[in-house]
């Protein structure tokens, strides 16, 4: 499996160009602020063509690119519905001194939402860009985080976990929307729940595995599996 990673905007979000191999269909995950140069550039690097876009949650440094890519490729969108309003009203995820400084990054808007979006479900199987990924519901930084599971094609486990874990943390809960007791189930089910195996790619930061952060990460600890 081809996975480009391409840190993005004043926040560096990771998004993420995944394919079967070079030459086919790819499928892109979270593409934020100012990703659409960077997506380009991968797709002609390695011969790739969009076949949809997977959204982790809604803020908008993991989403702002998200509908200039789906008019530009024609492609559908996929975020959990819990997070929709977050497209066209990103500075309702975030605290209000935060949010002043989003109007003024972002400007005074409105926000478009993608055209073809697809709201996803716990447990719901995607088949895209020749790859199946499956969904699992996340709530805790955001009401409708979620993470995107696959496998490479030697049959590594791989998730694409937004903010819900990071290499050595998580994601806060501070946020409007955020829920600490909901972190701490979606932590036990989703990482500790899982093999050691589990390559973790997250939306900040570099990658890990679920190994490294059972072992390490101290947000980790007291969390029950």
């Amino acid at each position: 499996m081809l996975i480009a990673a391409l840190p993005t905007g004043p926040l560096s979000a990771n998004c993420y160009v995944l394919a079967p191999a070079p030459g086919g269909a790819c499928v892109i995950v979270d593409p934020g602020q100012g990703a659409t140069p960077q997506v380009a550039k991968a797709l002609a690097e390695h011969d790739l063509t969009p076949a949809a876009i997977l959204l982790t949650h809604g803020h908008f440094d993991h989403v702002w690119s998200a509908a200039e890519l789906q008019d530009e490729h024609g492609i559908p969108v996929h975020l959990h519905g819990y997070d929709r309003g977050l497209l066209t009203e990103p500075a309702a995820g975030v605290d209000a001194g935060f949010a002043a400084q989003l109007r003024m990054l972002l400007g005074p808007g409105p926000y478009p939402e993608p055209d073809q979006l697809v709201e996803v479900t716990d447990g719901q199987t995607l088949t895209l860009g020749g790859m199946e990924f499956t969904v699992e519901h996340t709530p805790g930084h955001t009401p409708g985080s979620v993470v995107y599971l696959t496998r490479t094609g030697d049959g590594v486990p791989v998730m694409f976990a937004g903010d819900l874990v990071f290499a050595g943390s998580i994601g806060r809960t501070d946020f409007p929307g955020g829920d600490g007791d909901a972190m701490n189930a979606s932590l036990a089910r989703t990482v500790l729940g899982r093999g050691d195996d589990t390559q973790i790619l997250p939306g900040h930061g570099p990658a890990t595995t679920v190994e490294r952060e059972r072992a390490t990460n101290p947000y980790l600890r007291g969390v029950a599996s």
